[in-house]
């Protein structure tokens, strides 16, 4: 995911002297005797899943399936994927046999958290990625940086550059839905659904729309938490806390995801994001910042 992203900056203390305002080509601190460079934004890039290792499966502290821990690690994917075919050296992701031409999730905003230091995460669902360098998705972003969260919705083809949704407002606990399906020869449907949040009462917004041109093979779907890739390199997962994916569907049908099949995020030898096992549906799952898997949704 690329985008010239907004500027977001926050002043502290350390400018105790001067008047800051806005100019052309920059920031200049008036009074100060000095003038600021301007701050460059990052360019932010969702990439394929870079693969770390097999895992497993291997058995966690209970026997069964659904405690069953995730078979692959990434350095910045995590959540489940299903395959046209199993990814070299990864047999414990079953072999489908079929391209896929629609993919559809639901999941549930979440908070990010964080210091000084920026961090970034992006959930989202689509189409290619897990075993070849294509990939149309659409999702959200949670990020962390100039010491608040900042959150957005994009949809984006790979190799282009991301392409925010303005008309839609993200605030954490909102419901989405994307789905993104096959039409007429290369075009395909992008939707993303805003459900909002009654709890904060975060109105429903707009439903978005777009058809584009895509020639990738459809050898995967997938429903992922990412650290996405900035600045040439894989960023800090920001601490997101949990969510859950849900009502998931490839070609129209249950994804029918199997237990030990999901991936984990590694990042400094250290498991930072982590998926359960599928709900009893097989459509969904609950994954969660760290190293501890959440429990499986039960519906």
């Amino acid at each position: 995911m690329i985008r010239d992203r907004f500027l977001r900056i926050r002043w502290t203390s350390v400018l105790t002297s001067g008047v800051l305002v806005a100019g052309i080509g920059g920031l200049t601190l008036v009074g100060g005797g000095a003038e600021a460079a301007p701050v460059a934004s990052p360019t932010i890039q969702m990439v394929p899943n870079q693969f770390v290792r097999s895992t497993g499966p291997r058995a966690r502290s209970s026997t069964s399936a659904a405690s069953t821990s995730p078979c692959w690690a990434s350095s910045n994917w995590s959540g489940y994927a299903v395959s046209e075919t199993s990814p070299a050296g990864l047999s414990c992701v079953p072999a489908s046999g079929t391209a896929y031409t629609s993919v559809t999730g639901t999941w549930t905003v979440p908070t990010v958290t964080g210091s000084f230091r920026s961090t970034y995460s992006a959930a989202w669902v689509g189409i290619d990625g897990f075993t070849n360098s294509d990939l149309i998705q659409a999702g959200t972003e949670q990020d962390y940086s100039f010491g608040g969260a900042h959150y957005s919705a994009w949809w984006e083809i790979l190799p282009a550059a991301e392409t925010v949704i303005p008309s839609i407002t993200v605030e954490p606990g909102d419901v989405i839905t994307v789905s993104i399906t096959k039409g007429l020869g290369t075009a395909w449907s992008i939707t993303l659904t805003d459900s909002g949040n009654t709890k904060t009462r975060h109105a429903p917004q707009p439903s978005f729309n777009t058809v584009q041109g895509y020639s990738g093979p459809g050898a995967s779907a997938e429903w992922v938490l990412e650290a996405p890739e900035v600045n040439g390199r894989i960023a800090t997962l920001a601490q997101y806390g949990s969510t859950i994916f849900d009502n998931g569907a490839a070609d129209t049908a249950s994804p029918d995801l199997a237990a030990g099949t999901g991936g984990e995020i590694v990042q400094r030898n250290a498991v930072v994001s982590i998926p359960s096992g599928p709900n009893p549906a097989r459509d969904g799952f609950g994954i969660a910042y760290g190293s501890a898997p959440p429990l499986a949704p039960t519906s």
